[in-house]
């Protein structure tokens, strides 16, 4: 339940489905398995996976939300060499290279074949929605996936209008002043690992670990025009991270101090105790959010269309 990976955006448009709304629109779009010749299905599953019932689980104006995708797995260079092999036996028989519509027909008429005998990849993507914050955040470490997750949204929604947060300087701007302004307020700490790029497409990349991001040797670096793409950073004493220049949220830690917080809840009941996590990890993640865009002179509401 715990989010590891954010990704999160903000609402043009205030949201205004009703949880009964969203759970009725969802559940008409619920995942089934690929069938035997079909490459990928992707749908909607119950939030708390087995131990809810409901493809919408509400706690404290969050909605949490879950997609499941299965994609068949079919190796590329098996294809090419059985592409191959017909392309040959074409030549051996007709004395005449396969033409490209020829070669299009032979990789159809392959994936036909091998489909029902590929192996599955199923993966699901949690998100919830804070109408209230006006954001949606996904638990996700790849853009395209949380893109997808919010295009799935969108088609059983009839729309969804969404964007991504852009302050107007530069994130990686305002994080390199970060390290040489010191301009990192509370309740925010720089942490121990960083990674500056040189300008220019073939400029030098350094990327640092367990250590001191005012040290004299990261002034160097600084001095030497490299600027700030991902920084390690604390928050509230509760919470850790890597923050992209793209906003994006990677390998988030939440500290023992907030696990314990539910820890006299019945480890039996793990709906109860599901619940009780969506609900701490979901508060706390607005705060961070609010607090994190602040840094960058931001609102999530800032993107509401007047």
């Amino acid at each position: 339940m715990w989010f590891k990976n954010l990704y999160f955006f903000a609402f043009t448009r205030p949201f205004e489905w009703s949880e009964q709304d969203l759970e009725k629109n969802l559940s008409e779009h619920l995942f089934t398995p690929c069938g035997s010749t079909e490459m990928s299905h992707f749908g909607w599953v119950n939030a708390l996976g087995k131990h809810g019932s409901t493809t919408v689980h509400a706690v404290n104006g969050n909605y949490l939300l879950c997609a499941r995708k299965e994609e068949k797995i079919l190796p590329a260079p098996v294809i090419k060499d059985m592409i191959e092999e017909k392309m040959a036996h074409l030549e051996n028989e007709q004395g005449r290279s396969a033409t490209k519509k020829e070669k299009e027909q032979f990789k159809e008429d392959i994936i036909f074949e091998l489909l029902p005998r590929a192996f599955s990849r199923v993966t699901d993507t949690h998100a919830y929605i804070n109408p209230e914050e006006n954001i949606i955040v996904v638990n996700t470490s790849s853009r395209g996936k949380a893109e997808d997750f919010l295009a799935l949204l969108r088609k059983v929604l009839g729309t969804l209008p969404v964007t991504s947060l852009s302050p107007e300087r530069a994130p990686d701007e305002i994080m390199t002043d970060w390290l040489t302004e010191q301009s990192l307020t509370e309740p925010f700490q720089l942490g121990m690992e960083a990674e500056f790029h040189a300008l220019g497409d073939d400029g030098a990349v350094v990327r640092v670990k367990n250590q001191d991001l005012t040290s004299d040797e990261i002034k160097a670096h600084l001095d030497a025009d490299k600027f700030v793409v991902k920084t390690a950073l604390e928050w509230d004493d509760a919470i850790s991270f890597i923050l992209c220049d793209d906003l994006a949220i990677k390998r988030l830690k939440f500290f023992e101090v907030l696990h314990e917080q539910n820890e006299d809840i019945d480890k039996d009941d793990m709906t109860a105790r599901l619940d009780a996590d969506f609900a701490l990890m979901a508060g706390e993640l607005n705060r961070l959010i609010k607090d994190l865009l602040a840094q960058f002179s931001l609102k999530s509401t800032d993107c509401l269309e007047s």
